[in-house]
């Protein structure tokens, strides 16, 4: 799954969540991409080299492989998103790192804190968000199905442990 909890427990218990998009084509399977597209999209001009429709054809070529190399680098730079939830006995923290660099940040006492799922209304199906201090803030909306309803379970029963009165 793309998040991961950690939990450290000196001086005080805390539990953190990462989550991030998931990325299913690394640097070599973008480069794989690109190279293939060009070798495959290149084969018909090869019975053309030394005529005019090789050149004719060429510019056409050369602006789908750019198209192709914009669109695949635009798509990795738009999954650059990092939610870091942060729980403690005292307080919940979310902050959400966006693709441009700026973030968003959401606080409340742990006590009140409570996960929602919405199974419709949201713009995704299975809709997880956490509710507290005045406000509703999404949590991974960028995670499949299943994956959300995991986390909206995990959510629940790692907030009630940290809000218990013993502390977990």
């Amino acid at each position: 799954m793309p998040y991961t909890w950690t939990e450290t427990h000196h001086p005080t218990p805390r539990q953190e969540l990462r989550a991030w998009p998931h990325n299913s084509l690394s640097p070599h399977g973008f480069a794989v991409m690109i190279l293939g597209f060009y070798l495959f999209a290149t084969i018909p001009l090869y019975g053309l080299i030394g005529t005019r429709l090789f050149w004719g054809l060429l510019p056409f070529l050369l602006v789908a492989l750019a198209g192709l190399w914009y669109g695949l680098r635009r798509n990795a730079r738009d999954r650059e998103i990092l939610e870091v939830l942060t729980i403690t006995a005292a307080d919940t923290h979310l902050c959400r790192t966006n693709p441009k660099g700026d973030t968003q940040e959401w606080q409340a006492h742990t006590y009140w804190v409570a996960p929602q799922l919405h199974l419709k209304g949201g713009p995704v199906p299975y809709y997880v968000t956490l509710k507290g201090n005045g406000r509703e803030v999404e949590i991974g909306a960028f995670l499949s199905e299943d994956e959300r309803k995991a986390l909206h379970g995990e959510l629940q029963s790692r907030l009630a442990r940290a809000a218990a009165p013993d502390g977990g």
